[in-house]
Protein backbone atom coordinates (compact mmCIF):
# COMPACT_ATOMS: atom_id res chain seq x y z
CA UNK A 1 0.00 0.00 0.00
CA UNK A 2 1.59 3.33 -0.85
CA UNK A 3 2.00 6.18 1.65
CA UNK A 4 0.05 9.44 1.19
CA UNK A 5 2.38 11.80 -0.89
CA UNK A 6 4.57 13.75 0.65
CA UNK A 7 3.62 17.64 0.22
CA UNK A 8 6.86 20.34 0.19
CA UNK A 9 6.17 23.59 0.65
CA UNK A 10 7.17 25.16 -2.43
CA UNK A 11 4.72 23.51 -4.80
CA UNK A 12 2.43 25.91 -3.23
CA UNK A 13 3.83 28.34 -5.61
CA UNK A 14 3.53 26.57 -8.79
CA UNK A 15 -0.42 25.65 -7.75
CA UNK A 16 -1.12 29.18 -7.52
CA UNK A 17 0.60 30.33 -10.55
CA UNK A 18 -1.72 28.00 -12.05
CA UNK A 19 -4.69 28.62 -9.81
CA UNK A 20 -4.31 32.75 -10.81
CA UNK A 21 -4.59 31.54 -14.63
CA UNK A 22 -7.24 33.11 -16.00
CA UNK A 23 -10.19 31.97 -15.39
CA UNK A 24 -9.08 32.18 -11.70
CA UNK A 25 -9.83 29.20 -9.51
CA UNK A 26 -9.43 25.80 -8.89
CA UNK A 27 -9.14 23.90 -12.39
CA UNK A 28 -10.64 20.78 -14.10
CA UNK A 29 -9.41 16.99 -12.72
CA UNK A 30 -7.98 16.38 -16.26
CA UNK A 31 -7.54 20.23 -17.69
CA UNK A 32 -4.14 20.06 -19.38
CA UNK A 33 -2.37 22.01 -17.20
CA UNK A 34 -2.92 20.43 -14.45
CA UNK A 35 -1.75 17.33 -15.98
CA UNK A 36 1.23 18.56 -16.65
CA UNK A 37 2.06 19.62 -13.28
CA UNK A 38 1.16 16.66 -12.01
CA UNK A 39 3.69 14.93 -14.41
CA UNK A 40 6.34 17.19 -13.55
CA UNK A 41 5.69 16.71 -9.85
CA UNK A 42 4.90 13.04 -10.16
CA UNK A 43 1.96 13.63 -7.77
CA UNK A 44 -1.66 12.05 -9.28
CA UNK A 45 -3.69 15.14 -10.78
CA UNK A 46 -6.40 14.18 -7.99
CA UNK A 47 -4.38 15.18 -4.67
CA UNK A 48 -3.24 17.98 -7.03
CA UNK A 49 -6.59 19.78 -7.19
CA UNK A 50 -7.54 18.40 -3.73
CA UNK A 51 -4.30 20.97 -2.37
CA UNK A 52 -5.49 23.47 -5.20
CA UNK A 53 -9.15 23.90 -3.31
CA UNK A 54 -7.28 24.86 -0.18
CA UNK A 55 -6.55 27.94 -1.83
CA UNK A 56 -10.31 28.71 -2.21
CA UNK A 57 -10.45 28.40 1.70
CA UNK A 58 -7.38 29.75 2.78
CA UNK A 59 -7.95 27.70 5.73
CA UNK A 60 -4.55 28.16 7.32
CA UNK A 61 -2.21 31.55 7.72
CA UNK A 62 0.65 29.94 5.84
CA UNK A 63 -1.63 29.83 2.25
CA UNK A 64 -3.14 33.54 3.70
CA UNK A 65 0.27 34.74 3.52
CA UNK A 66 1.31 33.16 0.73
CA UNK A 67 -2.11 34.66 -1.20
CA UNK A 68 -1.03 38.55 0.43
CA UNK A 69 2.36 38.15 -0.85
CA UNK A 70 1.68 36.82 -4.44
CA UNK A 71 -1.69 36.99 -5.64
CA UNK A 72 -1.59 40.64 -6.47
CA UNK A 73 2.22 40.58 -7.88
CA UNK A 74 2.24 37.78 -10.66
CA UNK A 75 4.95 38.94 -12.17
CA UNK A 76 6.93 38.41 -8.61
CA UNK A 77 5.71 35.10 -8.58
CA UNK A 78 6.82 34.04 -11.89
CA UNK A 79 10.46 34.76 -10.92
CA UNK A 80 10.31 32.75 -7.86
CA UNK A 81 8.40 29.69 -9.77
CA UNK A 82 11.15 30.30 -12.53
CA UNK A 83 13.38 30.21 -9.80
CA UNK A 84 12.05 27.04 -8.37
CA UNK A 85 12.11 25.24 -11.26
CA UNK A 86 15.50 25.78 -12.60
CA UNK A 87 16.82 24.15 -8.71
CA UNK A 88 18.83 21.15 -9.58
CA UNK A 89 16.72 18.19 -9.22
CA UNK A 90 13.10 19.98 -9.59
CA UNK A 91 10.48 17.40 -10.43
CA UNK A 92 12.36 14.69 -9.56
CA UNK A 93 10.83 12.02 -6.81
CA UNK A 94 13.90 11.29 -5.27
CA UNK A 95 14.71 14.82 -4.50
CA UNK A 96 10.94 15.28 -2.56
CA UNK A 97 10.02 11.81 -1.50
CA UNK A 98 11.53 10.31 1.58
CA UNK A 99 10.64 6.70 2.41
CA UNK A 100 7.41 6.79 0.24
CA UNK A 101 6.35 3.66 -2.00
CA UNK A 102 4.74 3.76 -4.74
CA UNK A 103 2.72 0.80 -5.70
CA UNK A 104 1.60 2.36 -8.93
CA UNK A 105 2.18 5.31 -11.77
CA UNK A 106 -0.45 6.69 -13.33
CA UNK A 107 2.07 8.86 -15.75
CA UNK A 108 1.57 6.18 -17.94
CA UNK A 109 -1.88 7.29 -18.62
CA UNK A 110 -0.89 10.47 -20.37
CA UNK A 111 1.75 9.13 -22.42
CA UNK A 112 1.75 7.39 -25.97
CA UNK A 113 1.60 3.68 -25.89
CA UNK A 114 4.42 1.43 -27.27
CA UNK A 115 4.05 0.92 -30.55
CA UNK A 116 0.65 2.41 -31.25
CA UNK A 117 1.76 6.18 -32.41
CA UNK A 118 0.06 8.64 -30.26
CA UNK A 119 -2.39 6.71 -28.92
CA UNK A 120 -2.37 6.65 -25.03
CA UNK A 121 -4.28 4.66 -22.56
CA UNK A 122 -6.63 7.90 -21.72
CA UNK A 123 -7.60 7.87 -24.96
CA UNK A 124 -8.58 4.30 -25.08
CA UNK A 125 -10.67 5.48 -22.55
CA UNK A 126 -12.86 8.24 -24.30
CA UNK A 127 -13.01 5.88 -27.33
CA UNK A 128 -14.28 3.14 -25.55
CA UNK A 129 -17.19 5.55 -23.76
CA UNK A 130 -17.74 6.49 -28.11
CA UNK A 131 -17.92 2.76 -28.78
CA UNK A 132 -20.89 2.50 -26.40
CA UNK A 133 -22.58 5.27 -28.50
CA UNK A 134 -22.26 3.69 -32.01
CA UNK A 135 -22.86 -0.26 -33.32
CA UNK A 136 -20.32 -2.04 -35.42
CA UNK A 137 -21.57 -0.95 -39.00
CA UNK A 138 -21.04 2.93 -37.30
CA UNK A 139 -17.39 2.35 -36.70
CA UNK A 140 -15.45 3.85 -39.37
CA UNK A 141 -14.05 6.95 -40.54
CA UNK A 142 -16.83 8.02 -42.41
CA UNK A 143 -19.05 8.59 -39.60
CA UNK A 144 -19.49 12.10 -37.99
CA UNK A 145 -18.86 11.00 -34.72
CA UNK A 146 -15.43 9.25 -35.33
CA UNK A 147 -14.25 12.45 -37.41
CA UNK A 148 -14.82 14.71 -34.26
CA UNK A 149 -13.77 12.10 -31.90
CA UNK A 150 -9.96 12.16 -34.11
CA UNK A 151 -10.35 15.43 -33.84
CA UNK A 152 -10.75 16.38 -30.19
CA UNK A 153 -8.33 13.61 -29.35
CA UNK A 154 -5.55 15.54 -32.41
CA UNK A 155 -5.68 11.68 -33.75
CA UNK A 156 -6.61 10.92 -37.50
CA UNK A 157 -10.31 9.12 -38.09
CA UNK A 158 -8.60 5.60 -39.23
CA UNK A 159 -6.71 5.68 -35.46
CA UNK A 160 -9.79 6.09 -33.75
CA UNK A 161 -11.50 3.64 -35.87
CA UNK A 162 -8.96 1.43 -35.45
CA UNK A 163 -9.04 0.97 -31.83
CA UNK A 164 -13.34 0.70 -31.92
CA UNK A 165 -12.78 -1.71 -34.19
CA UNK A 166 -10.46 -3.57 -31.78
CA UNK A 167 -13.33 -2.86 -28.88
CA UNK A 168 -15.47 -5.34 -31.44
CA UNK A 169 -12.84 -8.02 -31.06
CA UNK A 170 -13.61 -8.26 -27.42
CA UNK A 171 -16.73 -7.73 -27.20
CA UNK A 172 -18.61 -11.00 -25.92
CA UNK A 173 -21.81 -9.69 -27.81
CA UNK A 174 -20.12 -9.53 -31.21
CA UNK A 175 -19.87 -13.54 -32.32
CA UNK A 176 -18.63 -12.89 -35.57
CA UNK A 177 -15.08 -11.53 -34.86
CA UNK A 178 -11.52 -12.76 -35.69
CA UNK A 179 -8.88 -11.86 -33.17
CA UNK A 180 -6.32 -9.93 -35.31
CA UNK A 181 -2.56 -9.31 -33.83
CA UNK A 182 -2.20 -5.71 -33.45
CA UNK A 183 -0.10 -3.48 -30.74
CA UNK A 184 -3.61 -2.21 -29.49
CA UNK A 185 -4.52 -5.45 -28.85
CA UNK A 186 -3.41 -5.55 -24.96
CA UNK A 187 -3.71 -2.40 -23.73
CA UNK A 188 -6.98 -2.14 -25.58
CA UNK A 189 -8.23 -5.30 -23.73
CA UNK A 190 -6.96 -3.94 -20.44
CA UNK A 191 -9.22 -0.91 -21.14
CA UNK A 192 -12.60 -3.25 -21.80
CA UNK A 193 -11.88 -5.70 -18.81
CA UNK A 194 -11.46 -2.23 -16.27
CA UNK A 195 -14.20 0.10 -17.69
CA UNK A 196 -16.55 -1.98 -20.18
CA UNK A 197 -18.24 -3.49 -17.17
CA UNK A 198 -18.42 -1.00 -14.84
CA UNK A 199 -21.16 0.29 -12.59
CA UNK A 200 -23.42 2.59 -14.77
CA UNK A 201 -22.39 5.87 -15.41
CA UNK A 202 -18.66 5.07 -14.22
CA UNK A 203 -16.85 5.15 -17.64
CA UNK A 204 -19.43 8.00 -19.15
CA UNK A 205 -18.43 10.07 -15.90
CA UNK A 206 -14.62 9.36 -16.36
CA UNK A 207 -14.52 10.14 -20.19
CA UNK A 208 -16.12 13.27 -19.61
CA UNK A 209 -13.67 14.30 -17.23
CA UNK A 210 -11.00 13.12 -18.97
CA UNK A 211 -11.97 15.09 -22.64
CA UNK A 212 -10.94 18.16 -20.43
CA UNK A 213 -7.48 17.05 -21.50
CA UNK A 214 -8.25 18.12 -24.79
CA UNK A 215 -9.71 21.66 -25.12
CA UNK A 216 -12.25 22.19 -27.60
CA UNK A 217 -10.54 23.71 -30.83
CA UNK A 218 -7.26 22.91 -29.69
CA UNK A 219 -6.66 19.69 -32.04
Amino acid sequence: MARQTLWHDDYWLLLMQLYMKKPVGVKALYSRELVELALELHIHPQYLRKMMMKLDEVETPRLKSLLDTYARHPHRLAREVEKLRSMAGFGDAAAFYDGVEVSESFEGDFRPIEGCGRITPMMLVIILDLYFRLTPQTMVTETPEVAAMAKRLTLTAEEVAEVLQTFCLLDPCIKSRTIIESPLLQPCQTTWQKYANAEDGKLEALAALMIDYFPVGKG
